[in-house]
């Protein structure tokens, strides 16, 4: 057998065939479709980087490779470890599905009828603009309960993204609500002629308007822009998403996709695992399957739990994972008296393993829900051991931030009416009534900012409203993106120590912001990035420093995937919270439950914990049944037991403190017998 390159050389043989398929050909002849199961931990970004180098340095034009991912940063890892292997130049375009359509839709606006200086809204934008046409219709006056905007916006993304009309929709997701279809449809409508109006489209616009344009005749010219387009984690795309991409390579030739069917847990976003489930079959002839399994990750014991647990799905892709890393340590089932028993085990073991060398940042508590933690944060405050809960306020949820950047979205499109009406109440005197008046206004004035300077405002207004028209009507005639933002920031920081507390804290967010837009060459540029791929560091949500780093990690087991740890520990493993109550009405809901419970177990490296507690305090229920009893998963059946090590832990004694000794107490029953005599 002929050496490898070298670029190969690291490869297992599985990665290798993954990454050489079809290469034979380059350039001239074009790959047929690729799907690669990446099994957990299997080098999955691994294979798709030496992918993408392997395809240019076959000949493939590094220009015309399309390289679609989730986050921005998989995309710039990806990027930048293929073109480290491969010496070529940067991949032409790589990033999100919502990024790459915002860069295609402003060259191909026409063809959709946009005008390419729309502006792009982000979710609790959005939100509010569904709000405002919500009220707008009378629908918040209701006699009886009418979803709010963020459940309306919820229930619009999902359809859009489904390919599902609302009826559907409301009847597989939003059941609560089904009466409500003919009035969310027509919400929905006036939500989209208010967006159309002011030249915004929202998150799902931007998918809904690039699948509209493959449909189009310009989807020749996009088609022909890309040799090669490369999906990461094509078990998380939606319907939307799948139809765009056979918009772009209809016989699949150089289409690869990377994806784990059992890790497909995101349904409520409108992810469907029948994407990658079916996409072999979706070609003539079918896609060219390649299996990867062995893992990197976490040692055999876990790996043969996890594999004997999805084993039990309904289908799926056959692989076994496998590890070259042996141990004696098999997974755990800890069986707990009660919830309290539950996180006083948890704790002491976070401990135990601490004092054996793994760090407290190396060890993870993954629960279903979020809430299923509340217990456990108080004894881990109670014990001194800090920890950090993986969700919260993003960067761009902060009042401060939107302050800013709703200033420059309303100068780069004077018809935003949501950045008009935020920005004109940071101004002394003026409230929802007048900013609605001022924006009135200037719509009969066809949105000419010019006219702000003209118009009437209250005497409290009057000093500062010079200032802000001169600024507006800047900022919109600017030719040069350069020292834009310094001029909001100077603008704006006298009403940021105005309206917020903490502005030292919060002013470090908007040096950030300064920082990200020097990376920038546009003010549109700068907007659509900040919006589709924000930061989620935030300064005022920071709190003081720790003098040390240790911390626990808690996070949802949703928010865990991709994400690996030493020790994991898996809370609430019983039918109820793993699988959800809330999530058994059907078999597809079962199967993913089913699978975010192998996502759990797949993130540990050495430990995994899996906490069943008996009984569940049903607080503030009103008869005299205070508590129920629940049985393990039923995902992890009888005939699985052997691969599982058992221990118990008993519920806390009366009078017994967390560690087992007695606590010392006053003996009121005494006082009270001595009070009769």
């Amino acid at each position: 057998m002929p050496d490898q390159p070298d670029h190969l050389a690291g490869l297992n043989s599985a990665q290798r065939e993954a990454v050489e398929y079809g290469s034979a050909g380059l350039p001239q002849e074009l790959p047929g479709p690729l799907l690669i199961v990446a099994g957990a931990g299997t080098g999955k970004t691994k294979t798709l980087a030496h992918r993408v180098a392997h395809l240019a340095m076959r000949g493939a034009d590094p220009r015309r490779i399309l390289l679609l991912t989730f986050t921005r940063r998989a995309a710039d890892i990806m990027t930048r470890r293929a073109e480290q292997i491969s010496g070529a130049t940067r991949v032409g375009w790589s990033g999100t599905f919502h990024a790459i359509a915002n860069r295609l839709l402003r060259q191909h606006a026409a063809s959709v009828r946009l005008d390419p200086s729309f502006t792009v809204l982000d979710r609790s934008d959005s939100a509010d603009l569904l709000n405002l046409v919500r009220n707008e219709l009378g629908l918040s006056q209701q006699t009886t309960r009418f979803p709010k905007k963020d459940t309306c916006l919820a229930i619009y993304s999902h359809a859009v993204n489904a390919g599902h009309p609302v009826e559907q929709t409301l009847e597989q997701a939003f059941p609560a609500y089904a009466s409500w279809a003919d009035e969310l449809k027509g919400l929905f409508r006036a939500y989209v002629d208010a967006k159309l109006r002011r030249h915004l489209l929202d998150y799902d616009d931007l998918l809904l308007y690039w699948y509209h344009l493959m449909q189009d005749a310009a989807a020749a010219g996009v088609r022909r822009r890309f040799d090669h387009v490369l999906v990461d984690e094509y078990q998380d795309t939606n319907a939307l998403q799948a139809g765009i991409l056979l918009g772009l390579k209809p016989d699949g030739h150089g289409l690869t996709v990377v994806g784990d069917d059992a890790q497909s847990i995101y349904s409520f976003r409108a992810a469907t695992v029948r994407n990658i489930l079916d996409f072999p079959s979706r070609f003539d002839p079918p896609a060219k399957v390649v299996t990867l399994e062995q893992n990197y990750r976490s040692t055999q014991p876990i790996l043969d739990a996890a594999n004997a647990v999805i084993a039990l799905a309904q289908e799926g892709f056959s692989k076994r994972l496998f590890s070259t890393r042996s141990s004696e340590q098999r997974p755990v089932i800890v069986t707990a008296a009660d919830e309290q028993a539950q996180v006083d085990y948890v704790v002491d073991t976070v401990l135990q393993h601490r004092e054996a060398g793994i760090e407290l940042r190396k060890q993870a508590v993954l629960m279903r829900t979020a809430h299923h933690s509340d217990l456990l944060e108080v004894e881990l405050g109670r014990r001194n051991i800090p920890f950090v809960k993986y969700g919260g306020l993003k960067f761009l949820e902060a009042a401060h931030v939107k302050d800013m950047l709703c200033v420059l979205r309303w100068a780069e499109n004077p018809r935003d009416a949501v950045a008009a009406f935020r920005v004109l109440q940071l101004l002394p005197g003026v409230g929802p009534g007048t900013a609605r008046r001022i924006q009135d206004q200037l719509d009969a004035a066809g949105s000419d900012l010019a006219v702000l300077a003209s118009l009437d405002v209250p005497a409290a207004t009057k000093t500062y409203w010079p200032a802000f028209g001169a600024l507006m009507t800047s900022l919109h005639a600017a030719a040069a993106w350069q020292g834009q933002l310094g001029t909001v920031r100077r603008w704006y920081e006298p009403h940021l120590q105005r309206l917020y507390d903490a502005p030292q804290v919060r002013s470090a967010d908007l040096e950030q912001l300064e920082q990200l837009a020097a990376l920038h060459t546009t003010r549109e540029s700068f907007l659509s990035d900040l919006t589709l791929d924000p930061p989620d560091g935030m300064g005022d949500e920071a709190g003081q420093p720790h003098l040390d780093e240790e911390y626990v990690i808690l996070s949802t087991i949703h928010s865990a995937k991709g994400l690996e740890w030493d020790v994991v520990y898996v809370l609430n493993a019983v039918d109820g919270c793993i699988p959800s109550d809330m999530a058994t009405g059907t078999p597809q809901e079962i199967e993913e439950e089913r699978r975010l419970l192998y996502v759990a177990m797949t993130r540990a490296r050495d430990f995994l914990y899996l906490l069943q507690p008996h009984r569940f305090y049903t607080r503030g229920r009103p008869n005299e049944d205070h508590h129920v009893h629940a049985p393990r998963t039923r995902f992890i059946p009888g005939m699985l037991s052997p691969l599982f090590e058992r221990q118990a832990r008993g519920g806390r004694q009366p009078g017994e403190s967390p560690d087992g000794t007695p606590m010392v107490g006053v003996d009121v029953q005494a006082r009270l017998r001595e009070m009769w005599r």
